[in-house]
């Protein structure tokens, strides 16, 4: 079980998870190790509560695919259970972001001095504004 709060974890079975060779510099040792770990956690066929689901889908972060599949490629370190550990982790972190709900925005209005500040401003550059203008004979 991937733990994510007290009252949320997910199944270590929906998480699919493959070794694969990292990318860049390394020499032999990756070119010849599969230390990078590939991870999937299809959205729509998870155990999660539909709201956070929802979110999830929502969040519009690069690394959940248009079917709905997050997909993390974790390389950072040289063995692969730390870039499994790392996987899991970041998982982890954006299961987290979803399920915090958002803060429902308080309506407020402006104070009356507020709007009487705004209101001075607006006069005070008119008057700059109309004092541009051409200057005339009169």
């Amino acid at each position: 079980m991937l733990k994510i709060s007290s009252s949320l974890d997910i199944p270590l079975d929906e998480i699919e998870m493959h070794a694969v060779r990292a990318q860049g510099a390394g020499g032999q040792n990756v070119n010849k190790v599969a230390s990078a770990i590939h991870l999937r956690f299809d959205i729509p066929a998870s155990s999660l509560p539909e709201e956070i689901k929802a979110r999830l889908l929502a969040l519009g972060d690069q690394r959940i695919s248009s079917d709905g599949v997050i997909v993390i490629k974790a390389q950072r370190f040289r063995t692969q259970e730390k870039n499994r550990t790392d996987a899991l982790e970041r998982l982890r972190e954006i299961v987290a972001a979803a399920a915090r709900r958002p803060k429902k925005r308080v309506a407020t209005k402006p104070s009356r001095a507020a709007k009487e500040r705004r209101l001075k401003q607006k006069t005070q550059r008119a008057q700059i504004k109309s004092m541009r203008g051409k200057v005339s004979d009169h």
